[in-house]
């Protein structure tokens, strides 16, 4: 009895002590979380209001983690583990603290908190350079003795009867905390159990789903089958409705009677479908379109051609029985890379019957009609037509918006795709997808764009443009050297269509400029006419001409291929020049140009290419390679024939070809036998001056139709002749081994295919896989025969194509490249229309036998925000491939970024650590006298998971889009034009990069969009140093125009390396003739004024003669210039003026300054030739100091100096100096040292005689 009132006497004092001191830690000394808080659970179960009423106690403080790791881990898991009773099973708030005693609510961290998990800090999660701090908790528990459950689940309804009324029961137990006898305990106050009322569901009867039907009763003749069903009741008391059993009629086609077919020959078959004639024997033969016996073709009857009667032999015959003479039959024969054909069977009086079938190599589809962009309205319609062909004909075509099929029930297409009542939604990508058993093959996506009904296809402010400035042009305030123009977005607008449902809209509308202002640019010491855009709206699109150049010389010694012939699929499309030149002029629908060179003089090889076009119409310039056939063998039809493959001295060939014995043919089939005229020219990757002449672009399509490049370990061309009449022979059965020596990444070996390029679309077929096999060979350079493992694959030599030995590669990235004006490399100054070649090395020493070995050669066009090429990379190896890039701007290499002396990333446009891992250096890196026009990289695939590397310039092959998207300040690659010291300006902005953005107007320097007339003057300066020359273009003599400023273009000279002291300068000048109304001829108002201190000296007395005999004549009274009202007439090199007229403004301009720089009127030149084609010539000697200056003559003589500045300072007295002012001069702070000096030299003078009369006196 003493224990049991010492433990209720205890009980009492810790019950007032934590009444008492509750409110004290909940009110000042303790943070807690409050009890409310997400993820927090409040005590449900107390002892007695006036027991328990703000009566709470706390826990001592744990500490069972440390910060170390991943961070600090106060789990109540953990804690209960280690402490158990210490801790309430419910606690209702917790603090945390660190072990200096600071709450976690001040430390700044970040931390987690939970009563059912506890307290928790993540390293991760801190701000940066910090971990977390280590922490203590303690937690609140209520000091109860005794607390209820969570009630349990509901138990089942007492009654399982349908549509009945039962009782659902759960329940909750009484938990004490601590072990006291049972007497002292308070008992949970409520009940233990609690009972509601539950219903069970309706009584319910259905049928279940209807069972299969039985079979028919009969085969014919009318009969019937039966299917059962069954009820599904919960209750006796309800049934269901209808008959569990359904009868259905079916053999309802008559039975057949007797066969009724009657034969003049032989018996009716089984199926009464064709007459038997047992005995007989239909004898057939199959051969390609080349002559040469087809094996293994399938050969059925036309109408069931899933059963197969017969296959042809090593020979290409076969015979079919019981197939009667007497009528004809129509036989499907197939086999795999041929097209199907169907042959009908012939016979003669002697009862024989036979058929002779040819089949056509299969071709897999191709795109001829891709889906264009269109813009329409809501509610509008638009059609997007596709086309391929192939062998065979493609027969089934697939849709897709953004990716997904469209449903064939819902739109109901087939080559065309309708889309009727358009919603904004139904704006995205469209492509289709043509398809036949040979393959399929996916067109280029078309952009449909739907505008909301009421929302305007052209924003009418005009965006941002930026034109630069004259370099003496500053503008005060500001010293910008650019002012904004303005230029209207050029995408197109719905417009008004005339016809809404064809392929290729009609009148394309574009947004486009709708007015414009003039404007005065303030250049400080003169001002600047400009005419900038003020509004935009929906014009006529300007469609320009799309022109594609180039020439085509050989790979070793650049001889021309003269007289070329040029197909473009199998239409002859143009010849090429005297020099190899060619010209194309490429229709607005093409996507994928394809254009085979072939030469009729047959020296060189037939060459596919695939040219890039710049559809805005920019002229691209293509530098043609081609490679010289081989000299013709001498090899006997009647033996075995080996050609090694690979000429390279010192090297082993990369394979050979084998021919079997009496493999070649004649057109017709016919066995040819005697000698071969052989020529194979092969195409070897481990001569890197090879890789311009590769064929196509190396690209195959798989079998979904996409488009995937290949890596090439060689291409070879072969040319079979008949000795004696040089026909050309075919060869079957032909072998082709490749030297497992040279595939240095294994990967590679199992995936070795033989391929063949069509020439129509420049892509490569696969012709057969490979095969292991060993064989003992000596090779280049061997002491002994040895063993050698080859891969062999078989092919047939057939029409005239290239073979490759290529393997698909799918390590694949895209590096950026973007090319500029100048090598500031400013954002603003980005050139478009730079052809950017891509060419992929194979690698350094110890990964690949040969460093110079390439595999892919790719080129890319840029545009507005640079080029993103294509380009094999590797992520464990960072130099496993490395590429070579170069960068061509209408003929001209364009100089890539420095890497030498020392690498700046601030130059090339990468940063560091990835610039060191790419390892970036320009061609001239180790030798300063190699051209730098080039630069290799290490293709180093980014890491996704290293931030440095996930900015550029290589992207992951997925990541296209964010290539092409990144902004100017990511890295990437840098080209820059080398030409220096280059200015123009229009008053009208124009791009001509880009002709769409052509503005009529009278002040437009080009008139016509669709021809560009280039107009240059040539300009001889004598002086020691190259010199500024500007031209001032302004109206002449039309009305609109007289007067007002044109342009200005600024050009330095170019020294003559062959005649000292001398320089000379091609200036273009603005032409004369009809302006863009093409109303009246306008003879422009040129002035010709060089820099510094230059004088007149010369002028083409042809040219002044001209002048004079085509008046109004301009004024020339000013020594250090030349005005001239601009010639009409196209006048050539004996006159100084060089004028071109082109479809395209860039090309027009190069061929004008190729000329001037020559000289001639038909030549072309990149080296100054000063002493032919001179216009005007000019002296411009250094000044000399004739005189000491102010400095020298106060040190030698400081009195007289002194006397004669106070006497020059007293006859300066009054004088007034006007100034005139003009809208543009040439260089006015020159002419201004012009005028001083003169006004110096007269007050000297004066002075100087004043002295004399002085002396005399």
């Amino acid at each position: 009895m003493w224990d049991l009132t010492k433990v209720v006497v205890l009980l009492s004092f810790l019950a007032s002590v934590a009444l008492a001191q509750g409110p004290v830690w909940n009110s000042t000394l303790l943070r807690t979380w409050s009890q409310t808080d997400r993820n927090r659970k409040v005590a449900h179960n107390r002892l007695t209001d006036t027991q328990t009423t703000g009566v709470t106690e706390w826990t001592s403080w744990f500490n069972i983690d440390h910060p170390g790791g991943n961070g600090d881990y106060e789990r109540l898991e953990a804690i209960r583990f280690y402490y158990r009773e210490r801790v309430c099973a419910r606690p209702t708030a917790m603090e945390a603290r660190t072990t200096d005693w600071v709450a976690a609510a001040d430390t700044g961290e970040v931390v987690h908190s939970s009563l059912e998990k506890g307290f928790w800090c993540i390293n991760k999660e801190q701000p940066y350079g910090r971990i977390c701090s280590n922490y203590h908790v303690r937690f609140q528990c209520p000091p109860v003795q005794a607390y209820w459950t969570d009630w349990n689940e509901w138990g089942p309804c007492s009654t399982t009867l349908c549509n009945d009324v039962g009782i659902q029961v759960r329940q909750r137990t009484c938990v004490s905390t601590q072990p006291l006898p049972l007497l002292l305990v308070p008992a949970c106050q409520g009940h233990h159990s609690e009972r509601r009322e539950c219903a069970t569901a309706p009584c319910t009867a259905k049928w279940s789903p209807w069972g299969r039907w039985g079979t028919c009763s009969v085969t014919c003749g009318g009969g019937r089958r039966i299917r059962r069903r069954t009820c599904m009741r919960t209750s006796e008391t309800v049934q269901c409705i209808g008959r569990p059993v359904e009868i259905q009629k079916c053999g309802k086609s008559p039975c057949p009677a007797k066969c009724q077919h009657v034969c003049t020959e032989g018996r009716p078959s089984e199926d009464c479908s064709r007459c038997v004639c047992d005995g007989h024997v239909l004898q057939g033969e199959v051969y390609s379109v080349t002559g040469v016996p087809v094996a293994g073709a399938r050969v059925a009857l036309a109408n069931r051609p899933k059963i197969i009667r017969a296959r042809t032999d090593a020979n290409g015959q076969f015979r079919l029985p019981g197939v009667c003479s007497s009528s004809s039959t129509l036989l499907s024969i197939r086999k795999e890379r041929f097209a199907p054909a169907v042959a009908s069977t012939s016979s003669n009086t002697t009862g024989l019957s036979w058929v002779r079938a040819v089949l056509k190599s299969a071709e897999k589809p191709y795109i001829v009609k891709h889906p264009e962009d269109k813009v329409r309205y809501e509610g509008g319609r638009v059609l997007l037509c596709c086309k391929a062909t192939g062998s065979p004909t493609p027969d089934k075509y697939y849709w897709y918006h953004n990716g997904t099929l469209l449903d064939r029930k819902v739109y109901k297409y087939e080559e065309d795709l309708v889309l009727r009542d358009l919603k904004s939604e139904q704006s995205g990508q469209y492509h289709c997808k043509a398809s036949s058993h040979a393959g399929s093959i996916k067109s280029s996506p078309a952009f449909l764009t739907v505008i909301a009904k009421g929302t305007p296809a052209c924003n009418s402010t005009p965006e941002t443009h930026l034109i630069r400035l004259p370099m003496d042009c500053v503008q005060p305030g500001t010293d910008s050297k650019y002012y904004n123009a303005g230029r209207c977005l050029h995408n197109k607008c719905a417009g008004s269509l005339d016809f809404d449902m064809r392929c290729r809209d009609g009148v394309g509308s574009c947004c486009g400029v709708q007015n414009m202002e003039s404007r005065t640019i303030d250049c400080g010491s003169y001002s600047l006419p400009v005419r900038a855009v003020t509004e935009c709206s929906c014009q006529k699109c300007m469609e320009p001409t799309v022109q594609v150049r180039g020439r085509v010389v050989t790979a070793d010694n650049n001889e021309p291929l003269r007289f070329g012939h040029i197909y473009i699929g199998k239409e002859r499309v143009g010849t090429t020049g005297y020099q190899g030149g060619f010209t194309l002029q490429i229709t607005p629908d093409t996507q994928r140009l394809v254009v085979n060179f072939v030469d009729p003089t047959q020296k060189f090889i037939d060459t596919p290419k695939v040219f890039i076009f710049d559809k805005r119409g920019g002229s691209i310039y293509h530098d043609v390679k081609v490679m010289r056939k081989q000299t013709p063998i001498d090899i006997n039809a009647a033996e075995t024939n080996t050609i090694e493959l690979g000429e390279i001295k010192g090297e082993d060939p990369i394979g050979q070809l084998v021919i079997p014995p009496n493999s070649f043919h004649k057109e017709n089939g016919e066995i040819y036998e005697g000698t071969v005229k052989a020529s194979v020219t092969f195409i070897d990757p481990r001569n890197i001056t090879t890789a311009a002449a590769a064929p196509g672009d190396l690209n195959f399509v798989d079998d979904e139709g996409d488009m995937l490049p290949l890596r090439t370990y060689g291409m070879f061309s072969v040319d079979f002749r008949d000795e004696t009449n040089k026909d050309v022979l075919g060869a079957g059965a032909v072998q082709v081994l490749l030297d497992t020596q040279h595939v240095k990444m294994q990967e590679h070996i199992p995936k070795m295919k033989l391929w063949s390029l069509n020439p129509d679309t420049g892509v490569w077929e696969e012709e057969s896989d490979f095969t292991y096999s060993q064989t003992t060979s000596g090779g280049h350079g061997r002491s002994k025969r040895e063993e050698r493992t080859f891969l062999i694959g078989n092919m047939e030599i057939r029409e005239r194509r290239l073979f490759n030995l290529d393997v698909p590669e799918n390590r694949r990235c895209y590096v950026k490249v973007r090319a500029y004006m100048s090598d500031k490399f400013l954002s603003t100054e980005q050139l478009e229309g730079v052809v950017i070649s891509l060419i992929n090395l194979e690698p350094k020493p110890g990964y690949s036998s040969n460093p110079r070995a390439w595999g892919r050669f790719d080129s890319v066009i840029t545009g507005h925000n640079g080029a993103c090429l294509p380009a094999f990379c590797d992520a464990q190896r960072p130099d496993a491939y490395t590429a070579y890039v170069t960068a061509i701007m209408g003929g001209e290499e364009l100089e890539a970024a420095p890497s030498s002396p020392k690498m700046n990333p601030n130059i090339i446009g990468v940063s560091q650590p990835y610039l060191d891992k790419i390892d970036y250096q320009r061609s001239d890196h180790e030798d300063p006298a190699l051209k730098k026009t080039a630069f290799r990289i290490n293709l180093a695939k980014p890491n996704s998971n290293n931030l440095d590397e996930t900015n550029g310039p290589i992207y992951p092959y997925q990541s296209l889009i964010a290539c092409e998207n990144a902004p100017v300040d990511a890295n990437h690659f840098r080209f820059f034009r080398v030409e220096k010291d280059k200015y123009e300006y229009n008053v009208v902005p124009f791009q001509e990069n880009d002709l769409t953005t052509w503005t009529g107007d009278y002040l437009s320097w080009w008139p016509n969009p669709q021809e560009f007339r280039a107009c240059f003057i040539k300009v001889k300066i004598h002086g020691q140093k190259e010199v500024m020359v500007r031209s001032k273009n302004k109206g002449g003599t039309h009305r609109e125009t007289k007067g007002k400023l044109y342009g200005i273009r600024d050009i330095r000279s170019t020294r003559d390396m062959r005649e000292a002291n001398t320089s000379a300068a091609c200036v273009e000048f603005k032409c004369s003739g009809m302006l863009f109304d093409q109303a009246a001829v306008d003879r422009s108002l040129i002035s010709v004024l060089p820099q510094g201190n230059c004088r007149r000296v010369g002028t083409n007395s042809l040219l002044q003669e001209y002048l004079i005999k085509h008046p109004p004549v301009a004024q020339n009274n000013e020594s250090h210039a030349f005005t001239m009202l601009a010639p009409v007439d196209p006048l050539g090199h004996n006159y100084g003026i060089y004028t071109v007229t082109d479809q395209n403004p860039r090309v027009a301009k190069e061929i004008a300054i190729g000329r001037c720089f020559d000289g001639t009127s038909d030549g072309f030149s990149r080296e100054m030739k000063t002493e032919s084609g001179v216009a005007l010539t000019f002296s411009c000697p250094e000044r000399k100091i004739s005189r000491e200056s102010l400095f020298q003559r106060l040190q030698t003589n400081p009195g007289q100096t002194l006397s004669q500045m106070a006497r020059d300072m007293r006859e300066s007295e009054g004088l007034q100096v006007q100034r005139s002012s003009t809208q543009v001069v040439a260089y006015p702070s020159e002419q201004r040292g012009r005028t001083q000096n003169r006004r110096v030299s007269s007050s000297t003078t004066r002075r100087r005689v004043s002295m004399r009369t002085q002396q005399r006196q």
